[in-house]
């Protein structure tokens, strides 16, 4: 897929998060935008997957670390052919298969339940150490909040993948430097993710979470390490796409009103028509 196309994905993808959390009238569009670029890149170019066997058993493998973005997961899982897109208006609604956290009981395409943060990268390391034992080649990936690495959890598995030498792990962190309580600096800082990483035995590379020959360029050499996990630090802009939830700290978790939801749907939509223009 050329990087045109997977800028119109990504849109749709944004379109699908839009229309979830506004159906539900809950859920976390902040994070779940900041991302879409990475989720649009994984499931149409990086992983080898099919839809249409999604337990298939040399697949590559995806954990959402920061579960709470499961709209951002599911949109792209929709549009990659997982379930009808139409679905993601159930978002959140008794008897959806799509809940506010992901799980893998119940929803085509999800590798891992997920949502108590900081859980998931362990869960990430597990499946890279079982291809290690089993000799399988697939590759296994976690997208991670920048709030999240806040976790203890989190630099026990980064110490756990670099002793075992998990190259076939990518960690992702989406860097948006926001959390719930605002500016991660001011909660608790993490910074510097990437010397942290470092330090922890990980190879690091950096993108731009929102510039696709970037994104491209950080999962090709994160192919090439060879000995260690590689941690992808993806610096990108919270409710990216949407111009009244960028970079505000209050889209971390409410829905859009109707009014809000008609101005969002427009400018996904004029970037769409001037994409495909």
């Amino acid at each position: 897929m050329d990087v045109k196309q997977l800028k119109i994905t990504a849109c749709n993808v944004r379109k699908g998060i839009i229309e979830g959390v506004h159906s539900a009238k809950a859920g976390h569009p902040g994070g779940s935008l900041s991302a879409a670029d990475i989720f649009t890149y994984l499931y149409f170019q990086e992983m080898n997957i099919d839809p249409a066997n999604p337990k298939m058993e040399d697949r590559d493998r995806f954990v959402l670390s920061k579960g709470h973005t499961a709209p951002g997961l599911y949109s792209a899982l929709a549009n990659r052919g997982y379930f009808p897109v139409e679905e993601l208006k159930t978002l959140r609604q008794i008897g959806s298969r799509l809940q506010g956290h992901p799980d893998m009981k119940g929803t085509p395409g999800v590798d891992m339940s997920s949502g108590s943060l900081g859980q998931g990268i362990s869960a990430a390391c597990g499946m890279a150490k079982a291809a290690k034992l089993m000799n399988k080649d697939y590759r296994v990936y976690t997208l991670m909040g920048d709030g999240e690495i806040e976790e203890g959890q989190v630099w026990e598995a980064a110490m756990f993948a670099a002793h075992n030498k998990l190259d076939n792990l990518v960690v992702i962190v989406d860097n948006n430097n926001l959390q719930i309580d605002g500016a991660i600096s001011d909660v608790m800082s993490p910074y510097p993710i990437d010397e942290k990483f470092q330090a922890f035995g990980f190879e690091v590379v950096h993108c731009d979470a929102h510039d696709f020959d970037s994104i491209a360029a950080a999962f090709n050499y994160a192919r090439t390490v060879k000995g260690k996990p590689t941690a992808i630090v993806a610096k990108s802009v919270k409710g990216k796409g949407v111009s009244f939830m960028e970079n505000q700290v209050g889209w971390h978790g409410k829905a859009p009103n109707d009014a809000e939801y008609e101005q969002a749907m427009s400018e996904l939509n004029a970037q769409l028509a001037e994409l495909e223009g």
